[in-house]
């Protein structure tokens, strides 16, 4: 408990010294703008790829398991895009990017805490928490709805591609269960918790890769520990999340 404790401590200090003011703007956008490529862009072709896929077993199970004459054809399509809307592209979907993007983020901090880089950067009086970390963290909180809204359409599209490819469900019945009672205020949900996640991901991560010491056996470790840490509270967060907002 004591230890919890204390690295929940030194996580807070480490924000505090992270979200000051930048003492150089033009620095911070030109980090910022390349972080939001290494993170956020270089992370959309997994997103396509997995809600592709997603989205086409998710209708093809819900399709298998909910044949019943009294249950209307369309709710295959209605119960594909709840589940996308509301879980799988925004917690499920940090979740995989916890794996990706988090350990990025503490294998690269974590290399250069171990090859003195940011003790060469404390040296010079630059404040290297929020050089290093804070344009990681607004890039990635700020690109994270762009892959959520690609993981919607991809994933809504998978289930659409596999109606058209196998006669599971026709396309005239998928594309009325997609439609039917839909409320636009989900997807503001959904960006808002993926946003939150991302904050989870990028700080968690930076927290450990700051903080490692040793040599390149601790930076695997705290690379591991950052992505175990995020899916955690993620999962925990999700969970105060949903019935803050939904309940």
């Amino acid at each position: 408990m004591i230890k919890a404790l204390q690295k929940f401590g030194e996580y807070v200090l480490l924000m505090y010294r992270t979200f000051s003011i930048p003492e150089r703007w033009s620095v911070f956008f030109r980090q910022t703008f390349k972080e939001i490529y290494k993170l956020g862009v270089d992370s959309l072709w997994i997103v396509v790829f997995i809600s592709v896929f997603i989205g086409a077993v998710i209708t093809i199970q819900v399709s298998l398991n909910i044949q019943s004459p009294i249950i209307p054809d369309f709710t295959v399509g209605y119960i594909a895009r709840e589940v996308i809307l509301l879980e799988f592209s925004s917690s499920i979907m940090c979740l995989i990017l916890a794996g990706k993007v988090g350990s990025n983020v503490a294998s690269e901090l974590g290399t250069m805490r171990v090859t003195e880089q940011i003790d060469a950067l404390e040296i010079m009086g630059v404040n290297s928490a929020n050089f290093l970390i804070l344009p990681k963290v607004v890039a990635f909180v700020f690109f994270i709805p762009v892959l959520v809204i690609f993981s919607m359409v991809f994933g809504i599209g998978g289930g659409y591609f596999i109606g058209w490819a196998t006669d599971i469900i026709t396309i005239a019945k998928y594309e009325y269960g997609i439609q039917y009672w839909f409320q636009p205020r989900y997807i503001g949900y959904s960006i808002m918790k993926s946003m939150v996640f991302a904050y989870i991901i990028v700080s968690t991560a930076s927290y450990y890769g700051y903080n490692v010491k040793g040599g390149a056996l601790q930076v695997g470790k705290a690379s591991t520990n950052s992505v175990v840490m995020s899916s955690v509270l993620i999962l925990a967060v999700d969970l105060v999340l949903t019935q803050l907002m939904l309940g």
